[in-house]
């Protein structure tokens, strides 16, 4: 799904304009199918936690989403034995960006309300900028950008609240699981800036390669007693299966990088934005969670920040395809 070749890719579309048109309004539909299958997530990912641990939800995400993306890269033939070579690379994005990253997912959507772990989520984009300013050079910090940043963590300490005597360890320990999940993700953006982007892999195949190694590695060292209790409910095991996994997981990988090479990745980024709303909205609509008003604050300060945060960054960072999208849970 992804171009070979961005120019090639251009050139097509300045030939074929009707085509680019058609692709372009076909991105937009993917766009919205990939804002609802990520936030979603949270409410499958809140399902199955009250059936199997976190370890094994991951485990079943990971396998699930791996397949999908497998297949494209064998049709793509994308995958080289040459690429071997570089897999102490994978493996370290497998824990980052796979087996670290969803663990840390699942348990916080245990802990917490799946609401709030959505709109936790949102803070992704910040914790990105942090580390990648925090270890790469060409990462610039100007006053938007702390602008933005100290406006969107004011939205994480209302949702958080440390302060309040009333929130519960277990409910700090969910807020914690969130930030060490989003913390990985924005330490792959800068691996993967500083080792990987340099070796000119095909995106799809560097989601193959940790993706496979993260998906081995859960299913080896996760302990399935009582897996199987996820089939005493039929909905949530197809949730957990298909929606978290397959479409959540893998078909959304396909789907942002298809976004990408057709709109370009500063609007693909912008759907990051969506799925903390949905989690709000399957969670009070359909978990009966309670949602208050100083929590909607909560995620419309981390949204904004967001937004202030990311103008302030350079066309040059924004224009760089991610090797993976800053996805949700």
């Amino acid at each position: 799904m992804i171009c070979e070749n961005y120019r090639e890719f251009r050139q097509s579309a300045m030939i074929f304009p009707n085509w680019s048109a058609t692709m372009k309004n076909k991105a937009y539909i993917v766009f919205g199918f990939l804002a609802l299958a990520w936030g979603m997530t949270f409410l499958f990912n809140k399902s199955a936690s009250t059936l199997i641990t976190p370890t094994q939800i991951a485990a079943v995400r990971v396998f699930m989403g791996f397949l999908p993306v497998f297949a494209a890269a064998l049709i793509g033939r994308k995958l080289k034995w040459r690429h071997l070579r570089f897999a102490h690379h994978f493996i370290v994005m497998s824990v980052l960006a796979g087996s670290l990253y969803y663990f840390s997912f699942a348990k916080g959507i245990q802990l917490l309300p799946s609401s709030l772990a959505g709109m936790l989520s949102g803070a992704i984009p910040m914790i990105s900028f942090i580390t990648a300013a925090a270890f790469l050079r060409d990462e610039p910090v100007n006053r938007r950008s702390l602008v933005g940043l100290g406006v969107g963590f004011i939205g994480v300490a209302m949702i958080a609240r440390p302060w309040d005597a009333s929130v519960s360890a277990n409910d700090l320990a969910g807020v914690g699981y969130i930030g060490l999940g989003s913390l990985c993700v924005g330490l792959s953006f800068v691996y993967a800036r500083r080792f990987l982007s340099p070796l000119g892999i095909s995106p799809l195949a560097l989601c193959t390669y940790q993706l496979g190694i993260a998906a081995l590695t859960l299913l080896v060292t996760t302990d399935f007693d009582g897996a199987s209790a996820i089939f005493d409910n039929g909905w949530i095991a197809l949730g957990l299966f298909f929606g978290l996994g397959l479409f959540g997981t893998g078909f959304a990988y396909l789907c942002y990088y298809f976004v990408v090479e057709n709109l370009g990745a500063v609007k693909a980024a912008s759907v990051t934005y969506i799925p903390p709303i949905i989690a709000v909205l399957t969670g009070s609509l359909i978990l009966g969670e309670s949602v208050q008003l100083l929590d909607l604050i909560a995620l419309v300060a981390i949204l904004t920040g967001v937004v202030v945060m990311q103008s302030g960054r350079t066309p040059p960072m924004q224009r760089r395809l991610p090797n993976m999208p800053s996805q949700q849970s």
